[in-house]
């Protein structure tokens, strides 16, 4: 009778750690799934948007970059400011209060990627942000041509120690 108590008891607390590990894992699992949207889909999510955690990735607006320490409000729009189409395109404004600065990469139109949830105010409230460097193939501006590297190289003075003999 002693071994059947002592069974039971063992089996309930096995049963309990397994349950609450498995409760944890899958809460865990469902809080840390995030959505990767575009800024012209983030608007028509509905309801899903204010209660997911989403991650949105567009390029920072020219000129709308607030900062304050480690806090950032800026502009994304989903297209390069020198593109023709970043005059309709959409844009989302978004503000980072994360525990570190943005990266030195973050700039005027810089590919950004911002982590976080979609408020009802429309704004984006980020958690955490990424950037990539500014485009450096914007195009050229007018009455500028391309730099020619083969000129470049012919301008480059050559060593003049004597050559090795055999």
């Amino acid at each position: 009778m002693k071994n059947s108590k002592n069974s039971l008891r063992i089996g309930i607390a096995v049963a309990v750690i397994v349950g609450t590990i498995g409760w944890l894992a899958f809460s865990g699992y469902g809080s840390s799934k995030s959505y990767y949207v575009t800024i012209a889909e983030l608007g028509g999510m509905g309801d899903r948007a204010y209660k997911s955690n989403l991650r949105v990735e567009g390029f920072v607006q020219p000129g709308s970059i607030e900062q304050s320490g480690p806090h950032v409000t800026f502009l994304l729009n989903e297209f390069e400011s020198h593109s023709p189409k970043a005059a309709s395109g959409h844009l989302l404004k978004v503000v980072y209060k994360g525990s570190e600065p943005p990266p030195d990469t973050f700039k005027d139109d810089a590919q950004a990627l911002a982590m976080g949830t979609y408020g009802r105010d429309g704004v984006f409230h980020a958690t955490e942000l990424q950037a990539k460097c500014a485009s450096k193939y914007a195009p050229a501006q007018n009455g500028s041509a391309p730099a020619n590297p083969r000129a470049a190289a012919a301008q480059v003075p050559q060593n003049d120690a004597p050559a090795m003999a055999n």
